[in-house]
């Protein structure tokens, strides 16, 4: 009876599940770009609150953000909005005292800094200067404040920047004069001005006078594109900063050689503190007592996706040590525990960003939370708190108890938004690869997936090509888009990855066309036999950057092995690729050297030399900003296959670079992805 009663109650909370599951909607390409984005978390000293932006889309599609406040103390308590005023507030720091917040934020014309007290009131401008501030840093009292801003190296003032800046403004098609390299970047022409660091004391009144600790020197400091203000930190006395950048050189497109540089605030000459290093060095942060320096450091010169190992620098004797070097991981982000006895950093781990606790002076290793992807917020009292992100998680804010590593949420910024949504169920699965050897990946099953049925595959080919598709949500490749349309998703992490040792993600260097292709034969093979719902023959392959070359090299090296495939920003003459591309670092280590000094190597792996064999229908798409892989490199596919009869069509976006930021440009991408594979594979 007992037996009967338990059954019922389950067979009944079985069908209240299935019936709540129905009424859920499949993940579309509209619901991804009306996700609300957090972004600039910071975090008290004593952990009590926390303030973060959001950044939020209106009922127009007309996207806003602003900052919010919560009470990490009270679990329940709704977050507090602070500010609501047109223009997007960003780069959010506490004051020391934890009564007040700064961020920037462009309310008037220019990106400035303001003030604004926890108490009540509105927020004060402190910076009112003639050009933007892209960044910011507090030195540890409080008391002066370093700042990146974007002028011309030649100018002793802001203003004579602020008239160049309006005289090229004047003239937008005027010719552009260069003399060395890197004549353009990522997706802008370089205009001669470089980011500089300003630091100037704070004042009741606002900003004192700005001192560019960086005057004259025509590099970047932060460097461009993506650094900021994490590259910057002021030493414990306040009376140095310590900063990334290369040394000024004509060498800028071909080395990888950043370094820590120190200068005093006041201005003046700046030290090499790791000139005796050639490759990557980087995240420069301090002991609690102000002893040791520790960063992170490539070794090969030349790789960007060399291994990071963890660096100390001890300042009194000037002696350097790697800490925990048989660890086989590249740390991402460090910050230091309170009694400076450990370092806690970030990692990508077997397909997930984990976080982990490093003894620095023994160098153990302790694995503190492994789910999904994880990045360093802050360092509290008794707590790290952090962001995460997963295959079905957009990204919040967690802590982690560093007595008891339960992890609690934090924040839930789209709770509401997620509660009528279906995602597609995923796991991790594994194959024998390339020479026997163990290749991760992940699956995910149609939203709507029903037992008994098999499905078209989407197989997605990450970029880099040192990347990963791993437990993580992406607003642009987002696998859940495809399961929500109904399609099995599969993503291989072939040789060359990254989170799964050093010597799996050197393996595809000088190999581009190899130990991948294999991999991915075989992971396709593989996971149809683990996965009986998923239709291997009924199946198109996707992929952007290097995974776009690898649609290209698919085509004439497994010409047979798909119904359609998707060239996003893909290389497809790799000759022509190494002399239009900016960073010249890259095909050169990847390719053994400059193209006319390693032309074999070169032409083993380009995709043009194999045309003979190209047949299956593709779409090429390309942003006309994109400098990283030339839209020449999609137009020369797209030309090819249209003088010769085969199926393909050209998407090209004349303001997007290698990615599509743009939301209405998102929707329209993932249209013609989706109707690419709905022509070409049945259902």
């Amino acid at each position: 009876m007992k037996y009967s009663k338990l059954l019922l109650a389950l067979t009944l909370a079985s069908s209240a599940q299935l019936a709540h599951s129905s009424s859920l909607k499949p993940f579309s390409v509209q619901d991804l770009v009306k996700l609300n984005k957090q972004h600039s978390v910071a975090v008290a000293s004593d952990g009590s609150r926390l303030v973060y932006g959001l950044n939020v889309m209106d009922a127009n599609g007309d996207r806003e953000s602003e900052l919010y406040l919560v009470d990490v103390t009270k679990p329940d308590a709704p977050a507090i909005q602070l500010t609501a005023t047109k223009g997007t507030e960003h780069s959010v720091a506490f004051a020391p005292d934890n009564q007040s917040i700064y961020f920037l934020a462009n309310r008037n014309g220019t990106s400035q800094l303001f003030r604004l007290s926890l108490q009540g009131g509105e927020a004060q401008p402190v910076s009112q200067l003639p050009l933007d501030i892209d960044g910011f840093q507090l030195d540890n009292s409080g008391n002066q404040v370093a700042l990146q801003i974007r002028v011309f190296p030649e100018c002793k003032t802001l203003t004579c920047s602020k008239d160049k800046f309006t005289a090229q403004a004047d003239k937008p098609n005027a010719g552009r004069e260069y003399t060395q390299l890197m004549v353009r970047h990522w997706d802008t022409w370089h205009d001669h001005a470089r980011n500089h660091l300003f630091v100037a004391p704070l004042t009741a009144a606002g900003l004192g006078e700005l001192v560019d600790v960086t005057a004259g020197l025509d590099t970047e400091a932060p460097p461009k594109p993506f650094s900021g203000m994490e590259e910057v930190t002021f030493t414990p006395d306040d009376k140095s900063l310590v900063y990334t950048a290369k040394a000024p050189s004509k060498d800028q497109a071909w080395t990888t050689n950043y370094d820590l540089w120190q200068v005093p605030v006041t201005g003046g000459t700046a030290k090499n503190l790791t000139a005796d290093n050639k490759a990557w060095d980087a995240h420069a942060t301090y002991s609690p007592d102000g002893r040791y320096l520790a960063y992170l450091a490539m070794s090969k010169p030349g790789f960007e996706a060399d291994r990071y190992r963890i660096m100390l620098l001890d300042s009194v004797t000037g002696e350097k040590k790697e800490v925990a070097p048989l660890w086989d991981r590249s740390p991402d982000s460090l910050m230091f525990s309170k009694d400076g006895k450990s370092l806690y950093v970030t990692a990508q781990d077997l397909g997930q960003v984990g976080i982990f606790e490093v003894n620095t002076q023994f160098g153990d290793v302790k694995p503190l939370h492994s789910e999904g992807s994880s990045r360093l917020v802050a360092l509290t009292p008794e707590t790290i708190v952090f962001s995460r992100s997963s295959l079905v998680e957009p990204g919040d804010i967690y802590s982690l108890d560093l007595g008891t590593n339960q992890v609690s949420r934090i924040t839930a910024v789209n709770k509401d938004k997620l509660a009528s949504l279906k995602f597609g169920e995923f796991e991790q699965f594994n194959f024998k690869g390339w020479n026997n050897e163990t290749v991760y990946g992940y699956w995910l099953k149609p939203a709507n997936f029903e037992a008994g049925k098999q499905y078209p595959i989407a197989y997605l080919v990450h970029g880099g090509p040192q990347g990963s598709f791993g437990n993580s949500f992406s607003h642009r490749w987002n696998p859940q888009v495809w399961a929500g349309a109904g399609y099995g998703v599969v993503m291989v992490d072939f040789h060359g990855s990254t989170g799964y040792g050093q010597a799996f993600t050197d393996s595809i260097s000088q190999d581009w066309g190899g130990k991948p292709l294999e991999d991915l034969q075989k992971g396709l093979e593989s996971v149809a036999q683990q996965q009986p719902w998923l239709d291997k023959n009924n199946a198109c392959a996707l992929g952007g950057s290097y995974g776009g070359y690898m649609m290209n090299w698919i085509q004439g090296n497994w010409p047979n092995g798909f119904k359609c495939l998707v060239n996003h920003a893909g290389l497809f003459d790799m000759r022509s690729m190494y002399h239009v591309t900016e960073e010249l670092w890259f095909p050169e280590y990847e390719f053994g050297g400059p193209y006319e000094q390693n032309k074999a190597l070169y032409e083993k792996f380009n995709p043009v030399n194999h045309l003979k064999n190209w047949k299956t229908p593709m779409l090429v798409i390309h942003g006309e900003k994109d400098f990283r892989v030339p839209y020449d490199q999609g137009l020369a596919a797209f030309t090819y296959m249209q003088r010769n009869n085969i199926p393909s069509k050209l998407l090209i976006y004349p303001s997007e670079n290698h990615w599509i930021l743009s939301p209405e440009n998102l929707e329209q991408w993932y249209g013609n992805v989706l109707g690419w594979l709905n022509t070409y594979t049945a259902k």
